[in-house]
């Protein structure tokens, strides 16, 4: 059975990105240096660039094979300016080591998601903007599809509400993506625009799932714990939004950085929801990475290492 059809219910923690070692790392390049570049040295720079990178996400497969990490999110620089001419060009012509990599994603059984940058704000009063962040998606959606990656949730690019108040031009713009970026994108609650409740009715309202983040809740509304019984009530709203794959449920853990309501990461995990025992996947978003699992496992009973897949 693959992570992907599991039927159990012990939550699965996922790496974000790279790691604190330098075990897993990627190479990327500032758009003022690649427009020193005529177009043919623009093709080439990306094309090793992204041939380098695809070598990268192996090696992130093989350690998370070796440590029972059945959830990975990759970088949204993985394949920096494909959505650019000479970014498409390369893209192409590194297809084929694509789909191979992303055979061993698949074969791992590791779920892979994506959180696109924070350029992409789909509701903004430019529309300029909102056409930038569609092209930046789009190129994403090439690449998952390059990689093999199913056009579903299992597949998330996880997106922030972006301008307050835009909720309804929010909903339109989710129905106006295409389908290769619409099928994968879920909605994550923030600490300042959209609130647990604001992000559900969206997400209830756009038909499209919503990542519930645990620390974006409490900074929001002013909480002291963990264990509020509004966290468990958000949760559990979220995990109705996942239908009919609520065993796909994603959520978000990060501690704060010098107190409990401080947006900023903390290095590590010392406080976990109680509610969380009942979310299949978790992304632990703290600053030390692959340590920060190591020491999750160890404090949070009955959530240790699993074998290679």
């Amino acid at each position: 059975m693959t992570r992907e059809t599991r039927t159990d219910r012990a939550p699965e923690l996922g790496l974000v990105c790279i790691t604190s070692s330098d075990a897993v790392r990627y190479k990327t390049i500032t758009r003022t240096r690649l427009l020193r570049l005529d177009r043919e040295e623009q093709e080439a720079t990306l094309e090793a660039l992204y041939r380098a990178n695809l070598t990268r996400l192996e090696r992130a497969v093989a350690f998370c094979r070796e440590r029972g990490i059945g959830l990975y999110r990759l970088t949204s620089d993985f394949m920096p300016f494909s959505d650019v001419a000479a970014g498409e060009a390369a893209l192409e012509r590194v297809a084929a080591e694509a789909r191979r990599v992303g055979g061993l994603v698949t074969e791992s059984g590791i779920r892979m998601v994506l959180h696109p940058d924070q350029f992409v704000v789909l509701n903004s009063d430019e529309p300029r903007v909102i056409s930038n962040s569609v092209s930046i998606l789009e190129a994403h959606a090439r690449i998952f599809d390059l990689l093999g990656q199913p056009r579903s949730a299992w597949a998330a690019f996880n997106i922030h509400g972006g301008k307050g108040g835009r909720a309804d031009r929010l909903v339109e713009q989710i129905g106006r993506l295409p389908d290769a970026v619409r099928s994968r994108v879920t909605f994550e609650n923030d600490e300042r625009a959209y609130g647990s409740a604001d992000m559900l009715d969206v997400c209830r309202r756009a038909g499209v799932p919503m990542v519930f983040d645990a620390h974006h809740h409490v900074v929001k509304e002013g909480l002291d714990s963990y264990d509020h019984p509004s966290v468990g009530e958000a949760l559990a709203a979220a995990r109705e939004t996942w239908e009919p794959r609520p065993d796909w449920q994603l959520v978000h853990i990060s501690n704060g950085r010098e107190a409990f309501g401080d947006r900023r990461h903390s290095d590590l995990i010392t406080a976990m929801p109680e509610s969380f025992r009942h979310a299949p996947w978790i992304e632990v978003e703290a600053k030390s990475k692959e340590l920060a699992i190591e020491r999750l496992r160890e404090f949070w009973p009955g959530r240790r290492p699993k074998s290679a897949a």
